[in-house]
């Protein structure tokens, strides 16, 4: 019963997670073809807002997943919940990358605090327009989607079917 409970809350972190970070996904797709410089300070905001949420939950996947690992012992000797725990390191660095870097970039840009490898920087002086339409296009919201979504279909997939 403690099992299945811990399987439970694992899941339902899962799902808070992708909910929560949902709002930068959509936010990364929306910046590309803003063209109000106003409108992407605000954009950046809203998933700034969703950060807290989003590390919250992650770190509830972890340890509900951990947890879950520790009361069914017999799966560490498996290869799927290493290979499990492995594609999520990914894709928290690829998303590092790939995502946190580019929207850094572009709250520089945009003249509002921004981080550089997780560490807060106070706003600087804003660029031109232009300059903070041309950091906002570098962003690849199709290749963030294909590392977070793709990512965690592999780790689901892993989970049910259990190859190996």
């Amino acid at each position: 019963m403690l099992y299945q409970l811990v399987v439970f809350l694992h899941v339902v972190a899962v799902l808070g997670y992708l909910l929560a970070h949902g709002v930068s996904a959509t936010v990364s797709y929306a910046i590309k073809k803003e063209r109000d410089v106003n409108r992407i300070r605000a954009l950046l905001d809203i998933s700034e807002k969703s950060y807290p949420s989003m590390f919250l939950t992650l770190l509830a996947v972890i340890v509900f997943g951990l947890i879950a690992a520790f009361l069914n012992m017999t799966w560490w000797r498996f290869g799927w919940i290493w290979l499990s725990i492995v594609v999520l390191v990914v894709i928290i660095v690829l998303m590092a990358v790939y995502g946190a870097a580019a929207f850094g970039e572009i709250r520089k840009a945009a003249g509002i605090p921004y981080r550089v490898k997780g560490k807060p920087f106070p706003a600087e002086p804003a660029k031109s327009d232009e300059e903070v339409y041309a950091v906002a296009a570098k962003v690849n919201p199709t290749l963030l989607l294909v590392i977070g979504y793709g990512g965690f279909a592999v780790i689901a997939w892993l989970m049910i079917v259990k190859p190996f």
